[in-house]
């Protein structure tokens, strides 16, 4: 199983301390940390796309080839790509190079997004969200068969007729998932094209999003295809530190800082404390806690949805980056070996069996 980390690169005003973190500061703290966690041997850093002022990265790409030459082997990825409100062949080729910079290690996770900033800006209707996202994908996977691309063209997108996409990726083709938060449709989408799903799981208790996963095999076998080659991923909201009240502490002020300003906007109630601390006991959503536990939180989450990928996103809302530096490192050195280990374990004894 391969454990990684996703961030959107927070900046605005650390809710403790109150000290401003402007994109230059966060941009650079972000490539240490994806620094560190290639040589701690994670497995994936994943940068959201994003349009706001409370975030720094709008282009994951290029904060990703910052990343790409200062480490060795963690697999680079976009988590998520708003492939509806941008070009398809730019996203191919900035990924291309991308995967060219760091020796074959770049990915590709497209989502419809979470946020509508990007709709206007870029000049795109919102009633046309999902026919953006479909018409998009559509050529995106035809961009990852081969050198020379044509396209028909269709209600969002120009025609092209036999014209070649460079820069080539430097793996045969790059691996291309879908994002998707729990909608159905989106699930039976990746399914029928036969691509990795990533699950985003934010709040509530995961056990009830299994039925997306049992779903997603299921449809994927309707239309032929072996679900058991079909990759899966849960990404995940949390933090780690020596203790879960010192991860509770440490995380609680920038994570409710973040959730309640997107609550405010979208109509949601505030959150304190104790509903936080909730969702960080065994069966909630935040994987909140020491390594001990979040290694054990991982384990059975596995046993729930067999996904051969976890996603954590630690670094929500401005935070010290000394602290966010040593959660990474215990996730590094101390979850993601056991969790390895129980994995590798289990599947042996099935062998066995």
């Amino acid at each position: 199983m391969e454990l990684g980390l996703y961030t959107f690169a927070d900046v605005g005003n650390d809710p403790v301390t109150g000290a401003k973190v402007g994109p230059a500061e966060r941009l650079r703290n972000l490539v240490e940390e994806i620094e560190l966690a290639d040589q701690l041997g994670l497995d994936f850093f994943g940068l959201g796309e994003h349009h706001r002022p409370d975030y720094a990265v709008s282009s994951p790409a290029v904060a990703l080839a910052a990343a790409a030459t200062r480490t060795k082997n963690i697999r680079l990825s976009s988590a998520v790509s708003v492939l509806s409100s941008d070009d398809p062949i730019r996203v191919f080729q900035q990924f291309a190079t991308l995967d060219n910079l760091s020796e074959g290690r770049a990915e590709i996770m497209a989502g419809r997004g979470s946020f509508i900033e990007s709709f206007p800006l870029f000049g795109y209707a919102l009633e046309d969200y999902d026919t953006l996202f479909a018409e998009k994908l559509e050529m995106l996977i035809k961009l990852n068969e081969g050198e020379i691309f044509s396209w028909p063209g269709g209600q969002h997108t120009p025609k092209v007729d036999n014209r070649g996409v460079y820069p080539r990726p430097l793996q045969e083709k790059l691996p291309l998932w879908i994002a998707v938060g729990g909608t159905p449709q989106s699930v039976g989408r990746a399914a029928m094209l036969g691509l990795p799903l990533a699950l985003a799981i934010i709040g509530g208790e995961p056990h009830r999003f299994a039925p997306l996963f049992k779903l997603y095999r299921e449809a994927a076998a309707k239309f032929g295809r072996d679900p058991a080659t079909l990759k899966t991923s849960i990404n995940v909201h949390g933090f780690i530190a020596e203790t879960t009240q010192e991860a509770i502490d440490t995380a609680f002020p920038a994570h409710t800082d973040v959730m309640n300003r997107i609550g405010r906007e979208r109509g949601w109630g505030p959150t304190g404390k104790e509903q936080f601390a909730a969702s960080a006991a065994p069966r909630g959503a935040n994987f909140a806690g020491s390594p001990a536990e979040v290694t054990d939180k991982i384990l059975a989450n596995h046993e729930i949805f067999g996904f051969d990928r976890f996603v954590i996103q630690m670094a929500i809302g401005v935070m010290d980056h000394a602290k966010l530096m040593k959660a990474i490192e215990l996730f590094g050195a101390k979850v993601a070996p056991e969790v390895k280990k129980a994995v590798a374990a289990k599947k042996t004894a099935a062998a066995e069996a």
